[in-house]
């Protein structure tokens, strides 16, 4: 999803040269076909997007693999970047890093200031582990580095799978189904009172090239939209926007996540950035997506 993203914003501003390898080209977690492929191609500007991601369940479920990946990958082609010569390089990483009780909105200064949600706490510590191998590489070495820390993000190309996919994207793929069988219930996880922040992977596409143009410091950046919203609403919301006119019902036995997760983006702002796509939009638009691409008819 974000990489392609970040392809269409690329190409859309008329850059050219755009090096997009996918698995079959190279594996990232291979260490031997990573330097390779740096060595051969000789990159100057890196976007680390690729990630082993998922929802609360997968991510609860599956520890070892989301340490593991995450750390092979990161590790690999930050490592490589580094080597090759690389100009700058970007690491995306995730507001799940920031402690489970952070100040609200939070602020970058919130990272490591307390435990971590415990059913993302592997993938958020993989992520730990890369913000702080970009900032000892610039901080030993000098090199541009920069770790970006983007909300939970939704759109195009978005993993719809109901075992591994986030909360919008699962919402939307079952209010979907329920609306084209008819039924009179959709069977939500937790409580809804979670609060969420949500912003299309366009908009995130164009705070990282802003950031590539203008921020060069080992700090990391948040981006988001600066409003959030309850899981109820956001259900009601997709309800909306899909046409499902059932009752919402809520699994209070499954977990809740982190009670709220709103990032202060001061410092993006400050740099002339804001997102310009509505959530309701948004929404929409990934649901024609979904429709175009995904779904059972």
């Amino acid at each position: 999803m974000v990489g392609s993203a970040l392809v269409r914003r690329l190409e859309a501003e008329g850059f050219n040269n755009v090096l997009k390898p996918d698995r079959s080209q190279v594996d990232l977690t291979d260490e031997s076909a990573v330097t390779k492929f740096f060595a051969c191609e000789k990159p100057n500007i890196v976007i680390i997007a690729a990630a082993k991601v998922g929802g609360i369940k997968a991510n609860n479920d599956y520890p070892v693999e989301f340490l593991l990946e995450n750390l092979c990958i990161q590790n690999n082609v930050i490592r490589s970047a580094f080597e090759a010569g690389v100009r700058k390089l970007l690491f995306l990483g995730s507001s799940c890093i920031y402690p489970n009780f952070a100040p609200q909105p939070i602020p970058e200064s919130a990272l490591l200031t307390g435990p971590l949600e415990p059913t993302n706490e592997a993938y958020a510590v993989a992520k730990i582990a890369g913000i702080k191998l970009c900032q000892a590489y610039a901080r030993e070495y000098g090199a541009n580095f920069i770790s970006v820390m983007p909300t939970n993000l939704y759109g195009p190309n978005d993993n719809f799978d109901l075992e591994t996919s986030h909360v919008l994207a699962a919402l939307l793929r079952k209010a979907h189904e329920a609306k084209i069988r008819n039924e009179k219930k959709l069977t939500v996880w937790g409580t809804g009172k979670p609060r969420r922040e949500f912003l299309h992977v366009d908009d995130l596409a164009s705070a990282c090239l802003l950031l590539l143009e203008k921020y060069n410091s080992p700090e990391i950046i948040n981006i988001g939209c600066g409003e959030d919203m309850t899981i109820r609403e956001l259900a009601e919301l997709i309800c909306e926007v899909v046409g499902f006119e059932g009752e919402l019902v809520w699994d209070a036995t499954k977990p809740d996540g982190t009670p709220r997760k709103l990032l202060d983006v001061t410092k993006i702002r400050a740099l002339g950035w804001q997102p310009i796509i509505p959530l309701r939009q948004g929404i929409a638009q990934t649901y024609e997506w979904f429709l175009a691409n995904c779904a059972i008819r």
